[in-house]
């Protein structure tokens, strides 16, 4: 009795659930022209002796390159070069135009920038069905703390690392009988957000601004020359709003000018914005320290597609309208 032929656009789907890192193969021809192409079927064989593997589709055009090859080098790619990962993954493009490379222990290009490198020697070569593999033994390697590129069905994806005892706010070890409980995504996103404020709030107290009037200076120090109704459009979903009063204080201040009824940040008001940003930068410094830049970036974009799925339709504070005007 035989086993029914799997689908191979189902088995290629539920292989894509397995996620991977993202590799740049670089090796030169027999003349000495660079060859690199993008794959995420990497791995490691052996750590003594130290032997990696990856595999090659039969069809590919660089195929007998690769084959001839003596040695190749595996780049495990980091996570700000997605479009590095795509050009090489392109045809018929100069893939290492403009690329500086590093010298390596042999003459295979080397790229920069990368999570880790494997240079390697090709040590045994084998059919693989529809691929042909290469297991090479590493000469030398090298890894930065670059957070990597991932790969997960279909798609680029970004790691978040998950700690083996897990994270829990609360001391208690008995839940309470409460449905407010501290997994609630609201509840973390705005104790989150309260307590990095809190970092914030000495740099607040210095040019004496209520929460209403950081959030104005905000706004201006990105869209200068507006007036009350398209400031307040532009805070609406924080809950806060300002009034003329509010604003002639911020004008008292001389941290706003008015002309009109358009609103703007004088030079004083650039600068407190300013230190506004270098404070809140320094927080975010601290945070990448501590959890790790990759999680901090995986955390942002997490942010950013939460907050496009729940945008009641504010206006786009980084539109192209009346970008940073500002009048003395």
């Amino acid at each position: 009795m035989s086993a029914t032929k799997p689908d191979p656009k189902a088995l290629r789907n539920a292989l894509g659930t397995f996620t991977t890192g993202v590799t740049i193969i670089t090796t030169r021809a027999s003349d000495g022209t660079p060859v690199g192409l993008t794959a995420n079927s990497f791995n490691s064989v052996s750590l003594e002796p130290p032997l990696v593997l990856w595999s090659l589709a039969k069809t590919a055009m660089s195929l007998p390159v690769f084959t001839e090859a003596e040695h190749w080098n595996v780049h495990v790619l980091s996570m700000d070069q997605q479009d590095l990962s795509n050009r090489f993954a392109s045809k018929g493009e100069d893939k290492f135009k403009d690329l500086a490379l590093d010298q390596g222990v042999t003459s295979a290009p080397l790229i920069g920038q990368c999570s880790a490198r494997f240079q390697c020697k090709t040590a045994f070569v084998h059919d693989g069905g529809d691929h042909i593999i290469f297991i090479g033994e590493v000469l030398d390697f090298d890894h930065s703390t670059l957070p990597p590129l991932a790969f997960q069905c279909g798609q680029y994806a970004l790691t978040a690392r998950k700690p083996w005892e897990g994270v829990q706010l609360s001391q208690s070890e008995e839940p309470l009988d409460c449905n407010y409980n501290e997994d609630l995504l609201g509840y973390l996103l705005g104790r989150a957000h309260f307590q990095m404020m809190q970092g914030m709030q000495k740099e607040l107290a210095r040019f004496d601004l209520s929460p209403a009037h950081f959030f104005a200076v905000s706004v201006l120090a990105i869209q200068g020359g507006i007036d009350l109704t398209s400031l307040n459009a532009h805070i609406e979903y924080t809950g806060q709003s300002l009034d003329e009063n509010q604003m002639a204080q911020l004008v008292h201040s001389g941290l706003v000018t008015c002309i009109g009824e358009k609103y703007a940040l004088t030079d004083k008001g650039h600068q407190a914005s300013l230190g506004q940003i270098a404070q809140a930068k320094a927080i975010e410094d601290d945070l990448v320290d501590e959890i790790g830049r990759g999680d901090v970036t995986a955390l942002k974009l997490l942010l950013k597609r939460l907050i496009r799925q729940t945008d009641p339709g504010l206006p786009d504070l980084w539109s192209d309208a009346v970008r940073g005007a500002k009048h003395d």
